[in-house]
């Protein structure tokens, strides 16, 4: 799936370097609000700490090695496709056929949430703690998003921090079926 995200993002990027920055919201016009990335980075912290009582999560937050640097790498490019699929296409969709702010927020919430049901294939417990995790960290992205005035640039930033900070912990508490029901 990386791969396939990674390819797609090198595309836009190499077709339109100028327009597919501007549409992730990293251009002067349209980078977020000061509230947006407040938020944001509240996200991160708060996520973060949560994960981080794991002791697997808590031991590779900061460990520099080769799956960090793999978790960096699809930190890149999930950060900005997850954003564009659950934020920009998503929400922006439902608000022109005029949902409320709040329909947006739990629809887009609940569809990363269930897209991550993929870590339950081989450990429930994992896939159940991570669509409960994933909601509520859906959630959140949402209303950082809308409180950016729909730019994904701060979602894109905050998701790209919590991948890179919590996922190989993750993985490796998955693996050794450390992971508790939510």
């Amino acid at each position: 799936m990386i791969f396939i995200w990674g390819s797609l993002v090198m595309v836009n990027l190499y077709s339109n370097p100028k327009g597919f920055i501007s549409y992730l919201g990293f251009s002067d016009s349209n980078s977020g609000t000061p509230l947006g990335w407040v938020l944001a980075l509240l996200t991160v912290v708060i996520y973060c700490g949560s994960a981080a009582k794991l002791s697997e999560v808590w031991n590779y937050m900061f460990k520099l090695d080769k799956l960090k640097l793999a978790a960096i790498i699809a930190a890149v490019f999930a950060g900005i496709m997850e954003e564009v699929i659950y934020r920009k296409w998503i929400m922006d969709y439902l608000a022109t056929h005029d949902y409320s702010y709040a329909v947006q927020v739990m629809l887009s919430g609940l569809a990363f949430g269930v897209v991550h049901l993929i870590w339950g294939i081989k450990n429930l417990k994992a896939g159940v703690n991570a669509f409960i995790s994933t909601a509520i960290l859906g959630f959140a992205l949402a209303i950082v998003y809308l409180a950016s005035n729909r730019s994904l640039a701060p979602c894109i930033v905050a998701h790209f921090a919590i991948t890179a900070l919590i996922e190989p912990g993750l993985l490796i508490a998955a693996k050794n079926n450390t992971l508790n029901y939510w």
